[in-house]
């Protein structure tokens, strides 16, 4: 139907996979399944979902490879699953181009939940005017970003937080507030989450960019 928000779901786990893909269908979205790496990818290209659930184990090629693939291509929102403890599992998921994660076992709700907020975070409406801060641009309706002429490539959350700082240059903002305003996290994500989104921003658009306040959190410096 016409206006209804696509989902891929890929996850090998084929209870897994079907228990989600009936949640979403009932919350009302267009939902397509893929049970591997491959399979996941091609289905993006041609499905053109505006959100992934994304499994971080799966056959052919790991969730990483595929959220890689997918973010190179276009940018679209991604909620990566993983059965993992390690935090250095999800930071490595964030820093290519994950916007939040779920731990198995999960609630239904919970994963709608998540889903429904990453979607409102990108289909916020802003109004057609641009930001500009020395050479860095900021289309507010095309959510396009430019630093010295040359586009760079944001996953949806890497542009809200630059968003959320360039609309207060030189201010401190700390690190739980962008987690809460400017990413949507849930409560008790941990601030490391923002550390590898910064890091993202900065080899985007340069080390100079974002000024670390240790303790506190970070500020946009208005590029020259």
């Amino acid at each position: 139907m016409t206006g209804q928000r696509r989902v891929l779901v890929v996850e090998d786990d084929i209870t897994i996979a079907e228990s989600v893909a009936a949640r979403l269908r009932a919350e009302g979205f267009v939902v397509s399944v893929a049970h591997d790496g491959p399979s996941g990818v091609a289905l993006a290209a041609s499905f053109l979902p505006d959100l992934v659930v994304l499994d971080v184990m799966l056959p052919g090629f790991d969730g990483l490879e595929v959220c890689r693939r997918i973010q190179a291509s276009r940018s679209v929102p991604v909620l990566m699953l993983t059965a993992r403890g390690d935090e250095t599992d999800l930071l490595v998921g964030l820093a290519v181009g994950a916007d939040d994660y779920l731990t198995k076992p999960f609630s239904m709700r919970e994963l709608a939940a998540r889903v429904h907020v990453l979607l409102r975070r990108v289909s916020r409406a802003v109004a057609s005017t641009s930001l500009e801060l020395g050479d860095l641009v900021i289309d507010l309706a095309a959510r396009r970003v430019r630093r010295a002429g040359v586009e760079a490539h944001l996953t949806p959350t890497e542009y809200d937080l630059l968003v959320f700082l360039a609309e207060r240059p030189s201010a401190v903002q700390a690190r739980e507030r962008l987690l809460a305003e400017a990413c949507g996290w849930h409560e008790g994500a941990s601030s490391r989450t923002v550390d590898s989104h910064v890091k993202a921003l900065r080899r985007k658009l340069g080390a100079d960019l974002i000024r670390t306040v240790h303790g506190v959190g970070y500020a946009l410096e208005v590029p020259r």
